[in-house]
């Protein structure tokens, strides 16, 4: 946290409820935290007369010749004695009132602290956008009398032969936009020393500069039609026909819907509100996400496990840490279904957290059926102005169930009674960039220990992280279960990790009310699927070239004939992994990245593309090699798009649906393909790790995995474990209908410890021999990292200043330094990245780095993240 010798931690920040009383108090200035990079520590401003601001309050206010966001920090009777009253500037506006209840400021305050973060991120990550606006500077042309001194150059028959160049390019720039009218900052892109040019026009008075204020987000204001009076014989036909249409419809009606009805014009409104028959007025009009009109939904009846968990969580009181350990299709969000129903009758809200959007409609439909209108959505792919309304209704502290990804863990509401993450192992709840590189599962911790309610961690396949935590405790909450081995025996966490294999190395643990619940078999008692391997080298032997096994061909060609639905799994989006010449072995490669392109086939005699998947880099396919002019070029590997290429040749009835990245780019486009899918209007779902989010459908029989080797070969030390779970949840999509499963992994190394627990659905056998290997490398959860991510254009200067740092740190004995080392794609987007990683014992915090010297060893070309447990070291 970046506060310059300040503590904010003991800071009493008004509640929601607390009223400012500007009678009764001197308090006439505020200090704030600004929102402007570079800006650290808090600056005094003055109270106008006309403005009851109290902490917590998000203000609009002047910063040099800006006009920035800013939070309430706290109020003073007197400014700083080193200030001088007249260089006190005033706040300008509140854009929100009183949001940061204490318990919450402390949350915001941990993860600044414990992220390495400016507390203001860490408020801009929680705020939605548009709160903390920022004004800009803007320059336009100065028209008719207004020219001022410049009058002379305008009555000029040339008045462009008096300026210089630059200022002439600026000149042309403003003229040939109809306002005349630009921000410096596009300018300054647009016109090489643009600040002289711009001089020069300001001197002449051609041009005006203006800073216009912070573009803020607002509620969203629409016009309202009210009948007020009975409908008399004044009236004439049309207009008695408009008031009754008013009538029919409750006597309340928006405009643009009464004038669409009655196919009439404002001005007839106009009138009738001059005789006082209507009213018109602007209404707040809520921007929350709509979804589909469903039937209600009741509880459904549990089984013997699901009870057991159900009654252990409903009797729990304050904070707890729950690991709800189900397998597949086990009936996991039953259970938080109805562990939320008697929160919401008692006045509380609760928090479901979910991996990714692509999850979001099937879940939020099970949610909505259950508790209709009370079921918020929150994320990022809400419009700017969807996810104002929904921040804004949560602070009604009315009970509502809020359905988020990872930065809905910020979300703002007071009176939490559960918080769950669902899926809680999968990597999407880590944030990479940009900072805060907070993890949702950790902050929701927190936030669960200060809201005093418990923590739901729903999984089939828990991290490692997790499992040990509750394993390490699991016998000393109440509640606690067995889950079933592989051999059908009984075990805990506990009892299997821990006592049988030694490992009790201490972790650091906040609380030790932890328990664990376990699921071990699916609704109605349906088996899990058997998990047939496919060994592709002896395919290859047997002269099958294909890149679909026998096994997986007879699979599909039953789905047609049976009219059953499948899903196919594939590691990559796109047609294939890369694109070489066969005569020279050139590559085609992103000039802005160090890796190949892949290519990505749009249409049939569509123009043949090549598209870089890190920075987006796209270019035709050339009928040449670059390098040699051979005309041989070969795509190698198997994407989303050419296994869809090959499904069709070889399987033409089969109807398939792509579900990728590529697919599902625009607003609603899971929801569409999902539904499409779940009416029966495809036989086979295509797709990449979306497919592994926990999507129920009961149709599936058939899952095929066309290539697993491309997760197992990764160089990660969590290579293994992400493997498994993928590979375990989308083998899970399986007979979770009437119908039995089936599961086809095609594979090159059948002997893979991973695939080995896979085939068996065996959690338990893979986690121990995982866990051995992590504590004997001193790596999560046995140990702790954080990794330096360095990066610039200029690549010698970014290794220099790696090599540097990792010097400076290198004194230190607490911890371990690996590297410097180049990221395993040392470019990306035309920048050079380095890598440094600390490596410590968990169980007593070395003395870290003081970061603030860490950072000053960097020059401004050199960008530095601090990432406090990375999840991607790659």
């Amino acid at each position: 946290m970046y506060i310059n010798g300040i503590s904010l931690s003991p800071l009493v920040v008004a509640e929601p409820s607390e009223s400012y009383q500007s009678g009764t108090t001197l308090n006439r200035w505020v200090e704030v935290l600004v929102d402007c990079p570079g800006s650290t520590g808090l600056f005094t401003y003055r109270l106008p007369a006309q403005l009851e601001i109290k902490p917590g309050d998000i203000l609009s206010v002047p910063f040099g010749a800006q006009q920035l966001g800013a939070i309430a920090i706290r109020l003073l009777a007197q400014p700083n004695i080193d200030l001088a009253p007249e260089k006190i500037r005033e706040v300008e506006d509140i854009v929100s009132v009183g949001f940061f209840p204490s318990a919450y400021w402390e949350l915001l305050n941990r993860v600044a602290a414990y992220y390495y973060t400016p507390l203001i991120q860490v408020i801009r990550v929680a705020l939605p956008p548009g709160l903390l606006g920022r004004s800009q500077r803007r320059i336009r042309l100065v028209r008719g009398g207004g020219a001022g001194s410049s009058s002379y150059l305008l009555a000029s028959s040339n008045p462009l032969a008096f300026l210089t160049p630059t200022a002439r390019q600026v000149w042309e720039l403003l003229q040939g936009q109809s306002a005349g009218d630009y921000s410096f900052a596009y300018l300054q892109q647009k016109v090489k020393s643009a600040y002289r040019g711009i001089r020069e026009l300001l001197r002449f008075g051609l041009v005006e500069s203006y800073l216009e204020p912070p573009r803020l987000t607002r509620p969203k204001l629409q016009k309202a039609v009210t009948l007020t009076g009975t409908i008399d014989s004044d009236l004439t036909t049309r207009q008695r026909e408009i008031l009754e249409v008013l009538r029919r419809h409750n006597g309340e009606l928006w405009q643009n819907e009464l004038l669409q009805i009655c196919n009439a014009s404002s001005s007839i409104l106009k009138t009738l509100t001059q005789k006082g028959y209507i009213v018109i007025e602007e209404r707040e009009v809520l921007r929350t996400e709509q979804g589909p009109a469903l039937a209600g939904d009741g509880a459904k009846s549990l089984t013997a496990a699901q009870a057991s968990a159900l009654e252990t969580i409903q009797t729990l009181d304050g904070f707890a840490e729950v690991l709800l350990h189900g397998v597949t299709g086990s009936g996991k969000t039953e259970v938080y279904l109805q562990a939320i129903a008697p929160l919401i009758k008692q006045g509380k809200s609760a928090l479901v957290l979910v991996p990714e959007i692509g999850l979001t409609p099937q879940l939020t439909d099970r949610f909505r059926a259950r508790f209709g209108n009370k079921v918020s959505v929150y994320h990022s792919a809400l419009s700017d102005g969807e996810r104002y309304d929904t921040w804004r209704l949560m602070l009604t502290g009315e009970p509502q169930v809020v359905i988020g990804t990872r930065s809905a863990v910020f979300a703002p509401l007071p009176n939490l009674g559960l918080i769950i993450l669902d899926e809680e192992h999968d990597s999407s709840f880590k944030q990479d960039s940009p900072i805060p590189t907070y993890h949702a599962r950790t902050v929701a911790k927190w936030r669960a220990e200060l809201e005093n309610c418990p923590l739901l961690l729903g999984s089939a396949t828990p991290s490692l992280e997790t499992w040990v935590s509750v394993g390490r405790q699991g016998s000393r909450g109440a509640g606690e279960q067995g889950s079933r081995g592989a051999g059908g025996e009984f075990v805990t966490p506990h009892s299997s990790l821990l006592t049988q294999h030694g490992l009790n190395a201490p972790l650091p643990l906040t609380s030790l009310s932890t328990h664990y619940l376990s699921l071990p078999e699916r609704i109605n008692s349906r088996p899990l699927p058997p998990v047939e391997i496919v060994d592709m080298r002896q395919e290859l032997q047997q002269g099958n070239r294909s890149i679909f096994s026998r096994s997986l061909q007879e699979a599909l060609q039953q789905l047609q004939e049976r009219k059953q639905q499948g899903i196919l799994f594939i590691h990559r989006r796109g047609h294939s992994t890369f694109v070489s010449c066969r005569s020279c072995g050139y590559v085609l490669e992103c000039p802005h990245c160090d890796v190949s392109l892949a290519y990505h086939h749009t249409e049939e005699k569509a123009p043949e593309l090549l598209r870089c998947h890190y920075c987006n880099y796209a270019r035709s396919h050339p009928k040449y090699c670059p390098d040699c002019s051979s005309p041989y070029l070969k795509f190698f590997g198997s994407g989303t798009q050419r296994v869809t290429q090959e499904l069709a040749r070889q399987f033409p009835e089969l109807r398939l649906i792509r579900f990728d990245s590529d697919t599902t780019r625009n607003k609603g486009s899971h929801r569409t393909l999902l539904t499409q899918f779940a009416n029966g209007e495809a036989d086979l779902l295509v797709g990449t790790q979306m497919l592994t989010k926990g999507l129920d459908l009961p149709q599936v029989t058939l899952v095929g995995v066309v290539a697993a080797d491309g997760l197992l070969n990764l160089s990660d030390y969590r290579a293994s474990e992400r493997a498994f779970q993928t590979l375990t949840q989308v083998a899970g999509r399986a007979g979770r209908g009437d119908d039995p499963g089936r599961v086809i992994v095609q594979t090159y190394t059948t002997e893979h410890q991973v695939i080995a627990a896979v085939r068996s659905h065996d959690y338990h056998s893979f986690s121990q021999a995982e866990l051995e290997q992590r504590q004997a490398l001193n790596y999560p959860p046995y140990g702790r990292l954080i990794l330096l991510r360095l990066s610039s254009l200029d690549p010698i200067q970014v290794q220099n200043t790696a090599q540097i740092i990792a010097t400076a740190l290198s004194t230190e004995e607490e911890f371990e330094i690996l590297g410097p080392a180049p990221a395993s794609i040392l470019r990306v987007a035309n920048r050079y990245r380095w890598q440094i990683l600390i490596k410590f014992a968990p169980d007593a915090l070395p003395q870290l780095p003081d970061w603030e010297e860490v950072r000053s060893l960097c020059p401004s070309s050199v960008s530095l993240t601090i990432d406090v447990d990375p999840l991607n070291i790659m």
